[in-house]
């Protein structure tokens, strides 16, 4: 019986907020020598949608800009993104790496599943030796519906997995899990939103709390939050 974990990256295993203002005004401001925008950079209303697929934060941020420029903006943002982690500008939240370790230890495979970009998510991958405990790193790219509950339901059948545990911040992260039958946690770092993260099974505020569940694989145990 194959068990796992699959964590969301951002805001769950990787900081994000530390790469994401300057990422954000390097983007705006090429943007503005375009002549493209004018105003102050939206850093706050990304916050609020932090996580979505990136054609959402687009037409979310750029909803008066063509096709062509919120891909040409997006481009420039991934690039930036990428730039600012091999700077050495990220970090992983505290305990993952035991987190990892541990799992890893007790045969419990680790798979990410992320709204980011493959490059993106794999520079992360690298630039942290995740792939030292990680089995596959699935970017939301893999798949044509855009939808979480997709990929982890690729996941499931790429591996041969019978219980896991998804893991992230978001409310797709939570859908995710219900979609595929899984235990959902959500954890309660610095993107979650009020309210997003009231269908968990659980809600965590440190990465060490999912040594504790992963104990409850394969019994799929539905406990109250925390």
């Amino acid at each position: 019986m194959n068990e796992a974990v699959i964590f969301d990256m951002d805001g769950t295993l990787f900081q994000t907020d530390l790469i994401l203002e300057p990422s954000l005004e390097d983007t705006f401001q090429r943007l503005r020598e375009e002549d493209l925008w004018e105003d102050e950079t939206p850093l706050e209303q990304y916050r609020s949608i932090m996580g979505v697929s990136l054609p959402v934060v687009w037409e979310t941020l750029l909803p008066n800009h063509t096709k062509v420029e919120q891909k040409r903006a997006n481009e420039w943002f991934q690039k930036s993104l990428i730039e600012n982690i091999r700077n050495g500008l990220g970090e992983l939240y505290p305990y993952t790496n035991h987190v990892l370790q541990e799992l890893t230890d007790r045969s419990i495979s680790v798979f990410i599943a992320s709204n980011g970009e493959e490059e993106y998510l794999h520079t992360i991958a690298n630039q942290f030796a995740l792939n030292d405990w990680v089995s596959g790193v699935y970017s939301i790219q893999v798949i044509n519906s855009g939808d979480k509950s997709d990929l982890v339901h690729k996941i499931m059948n790429d591996h041969n997995i019978s219980e896991a545990l998804v893991v992230g911040d978001r409310r797709s992260d939570i859908r995710a899990a219900k979609a595929n039958n899984l235990l959902a946690v959500g954890c309660k770092f610095d993107f979650s939103q009020e309210g997003e993260l009231e269908e968990a099974d659980v809600v965590i505020e440190d990465l060490r709390s999912v040594l504790e569940l992963a104990t409850q694989l394969p019994h799929h145990l539905h406990v109250n939050k925390v």
